[in-house]
């Protein structure tokens, strides 16, 4: 019988990695960011906003290694970044006066990770 092996598709991996500057990559938090990315479709992780609500508190920076589903309500405004965010979910943090960045600006802000949560 052959094994079946999937293997992600270098094109997500590399989009990551080109937003994520090079002396950066070394950090724990940015390591644990791209070992996220690396992972198979199948394990990738989704999150929806009723979780992030409560973990959050008002003012919190949050990354989110996986996708934004917008299942719940967000009832504060937080600082987000992630893989990727669902329509709705994007709506939804807008609409509670959160901030969106994507990983290119979220790495110029916060180099270090340091003082961010990592949800996921």
């Amino acid at each position: 019988m052959v094994g079946r092996r999937r293997n992600v598709k270098p094109g997500f991996r590399n989009m990551i990695l080109s937003q994520i500057p090079v002396k950066l990559r070394k950090t724990r938090f940015w390591k644990r960011v791209i070992e996220e990315a690396e992972k198979s479709r199948r394990k990738k992780r989704v999150v929806n906003l009723y979780k992030i609500n409560r973990l959050t508190n008002t003012g919190d920076v949050v990354y989110v290694v996986g996708k934004v589903l917008g299942v719940g309500e967000l009832s504060h405004p937080i600082t987000i970044s992630g893989f990727s965010f669902s329509k709705t979910a994007y709506m939804k943090i807008k609409k509670a006066g959160g901030t969106i960045l994507t990983t290119g600006e979220f790495a110029q802000k916060y180099p270090n990770g340091s003082n961010v949560k990592l949800i996921g």
